[in-house]
Parts: structure tokens; sequence; C-alpha cells
């Protein structure tokens, strides 16, 4: 028999405010009291909307996903070269940005470090989550190609992978060092990536 919610509202409310508590403290580290405290609700009331702690980690995965994109295409649209894209990709992560994004920072990164041994549906969806940043790098480096503003033998999948690494090494660090500076320092590097990508 399928699992039926007993209210699409209360399942939206549950993940909503549920999100930054599995963001902060990961899977593992939430508990149902976490939950429930954070909701006001009783664990009967989100098992009743929720099969388990899993899906409710799932569905609060991909809410802070689809915020931390939100974020990213905002910035992205108020820009109209690729360079400008690309530089607008790594900006809305410096130290003076991190206040636009999920409380806990980001969601990828938190859950695939968590989840690359321990729970293979969360794994998953952290991987499509980073294919699907990758790809939309790639369409702006290949936009910037094909329109000359950058050099016919840039490598935009290769380009992508780099950017997206740098990030979340620049986030892995600065969190784990406590310094925004090596945040900073590391996106910088990033940021000139992208500019060689013209010359």
């Amino acid at each position: 028999m399928k699992f039926v919610p007993r209210s699409e509202q209360t399942r939206r409310f549950i993940t909503e405010v549920t999100a930054g508590v599995f963001n902060r403290k990961g899977y593992a580290g939430t508990s149902m009291s976490d939950l429930t405290e954070a909701t006001g609700l009783t664990k009967g009331s989100i098992y009743g909307n929720f099969l388990n702690k899993e899906e409710v980690a799932q569905e609060a995965f991909a809410f802070n996903v689809a915020n931390r994109i939100s974020v990213i295409q905002q910035q992205v649209k108020a820009e109209t070269t690729a360079k400008g894209k690309l530089l607008a990709n790594v900006r809305v992560f410096s130290s003076s940005s991190r206040h636009l994004f999920p409380d806990g920072g980001c969601p990828i990164m938190n859950t695939a470090i968590e989840a690359d041994d321990t729970n293979e549906p969360l794994r998953k969806q952290a991987a499509a989550a980073f294919t699907s940043w990758k790809k939309s790098l790639v369409q702006i480096i290949r936009a910037g190609v094909e329109n000359g503003e950058f050099r016919k033998t840039a490598d935009p999948e290769r380009t992508a992978l780099s950017l997206i690494a740098l990030i979340e090494g620049a986030i892995l660090l600065s969190r784990t060092s406590k310094n925004k500076q090596d945040l900073d320092l590391v996106l910088a590097t990033a940021e000139d990536l992208i500019r060689g990508l013209s010359k």
C-alpha cells in the first residue's frame, strides 16, 4: 500500500521548518526530538506526513537546494556577459554574501560529505545537484566560447568542474579554519580562472 501524507500543507511546513536543522546537524545528527522541537508538532504528526526521518531529510535537502539555486540564479540573471555570469556564481559564495544561503551553509557539500558512505539516497540527491550545477556552468562557458567572449580552446567541462571544486573547497577550508579570509582567497583563484578564459 502506497504511503499518502495526511496534509500536503503540513508536509510542506515540516519540510521548510526542518530544512535548516538538517543542514546544520546532518541526517545522523538530527533526532526526532529535534524535528518535533523545530516544528512544534508531535512525532505522530510528522510520521503522519512522512514515511520516516529519511524522507523528511530528502525533502528538506531538495528544499535547501532549490533555495540555493534561486539565490545563484538571481545573481546570474543580473549579468549580461558569460564572464559576468560565471563571476556571479563565484561571488555569491563570498564571505560578504553567505547570509544569502540556507541556514548551515552549502547544503550540497554538507550532505555530500555526510552521505557519501552512509546514506545512498541522499548521496544520489547531492550528486544530482552537483551535476545540475555543472551543466549550468558548462552552458555559460559554451555560450561564451560561441559568442567570442572566451577563447576557442576553453574546455567547458573541465572549467566547470574546476570552479565547483574551488568553490566547495573554499567553503570547506573556511568552515574548518573558522577563517573567512581562506574562503575569499580561494574564491579569488576561481575568479582568476574565469578571467583567464578570455586570454
